[in-house]
């Protein structure tokens, strides 16, 4: 007896939670046949400021723990994505074409790249710090601190390696993250969201968001309370004007990326989301 598939309806992960779209919208995923794979959540507005409540919330745990702990948490995320090797695999087959071998390798490199940003997490700042000469009986040390809340425009045509290489480096540096899936494809992302509620990392320190990027980008560049605006994926968007819009609250602002570049490893994407600060403290003259 042939049995009736039961399609999946994916929802949004914001704050350690799945939520629905207060919206109630999904949209229909298919494969490169058209033939449909699940439904997804059409996130909006509200949806998009309420992940930006949730990332404030979380700034001051993630980015109080020590370096060592951040880069033991985010290692435990690689171990969990390895437990789902499987299943990241399947969903690149089906969901992009893939072959076999070529979906095989696009997981391990997505696992490796994460391996590879958590363990940066307790020794970039020796490299972007550092003691400053000064004149007089001073310590000047400088070491970098997290922006705060980075909003991130994941590759559109790279759904898991090019989610893992924007969404790493910001966590690495002990910021809080809002990112817009591809829209296109967004399934391994919300596996990747269900690989992170089954892990260590607190709730809101990672939300992420399915539906379209011009609806959702606008809202995210233009509220006050997001410190970093990752435009990796936004290079089909009108992106320029998001970048106008995050200048009116001071925003950071990393402009889209070549598509080689998108999915490249780079310290300098850790260091993008960093601050200097610079401490003074007097010697003892004894």
């Amino acid at each position: 007896m042939t049995r009736l598939a039961v399609a999946k309806t994916y929802k949004l992960y914001i704050g350690g939670a799945f939520p629905r779209s207060e919206s109630g919208r999904t949209y229909a995923v298919a494969d490169p046949a058209g033939v449909f794979l699940a439904n997804a959540a059409q996130a909006s507005r509200k949806d998009a400021r309420n992940a930006v409540v949730a990332a404030r919330g979380a700034v001051g745990g993630w980015s109080g723990a020590t370096a060592y702990n951040r880069g033991q948490v985010l290692y435990r995320i690689a171990e969990m994505m390895e437990g789902r090797r499987a299943q990241f695999v399947d969903e690149l087959r089906s969901g992009l074409g893939l072959s076999e071998r070529d979906a095989v390798a696009d997981v391990d490199a997505s696992i490796d790249r994460w391996v590879w940003y958590a363990g940066w997490a307790d020794k970039y700042a020796q490299l972007v710090g550092g003691a400053n000469p000064v004149s007089g009986p001073y310590f000047n040390l400088s070491v970098p601190v997290p922006s705060g809340v980075i909003a991130i425009v994941a590759p559109q045509d790279s759904p898991l390696l090019g989610l893992v290489n924007v969404v790493a480096p910001a966590l690495v540096a002990g910021n809080t993250v809002v990112v817009i899936a591809s829209e296109r494809f967004p399934l391994p992302a919300m596996t990747f969201a269900e690989v992170l509620a089954t892990s260590d990392v607190p709730k809101g320190v990672v939300n992420v968001l399915t539906g379209s990027p011009a609806e959702i980008a606008p809202w995210l560049a233009s509220h006050a309370d997001v410190d970093g605006l990752d435009l990796t994926g936004a290079g089909s968007l009108d992106w320029v004007d998001l970048e106008i819009a995050a200048a009116d609250t001071l925003t950071r602002v990393l402009r889209p990326s070549q598509a080689e570049d998108a999915v490249a490893q780079s310290l300098e994407r850790v260091i993008a989301w960093t601050e200097i600060k610079t401490v003074w403290h007097t010697q003892s003259l004894r």
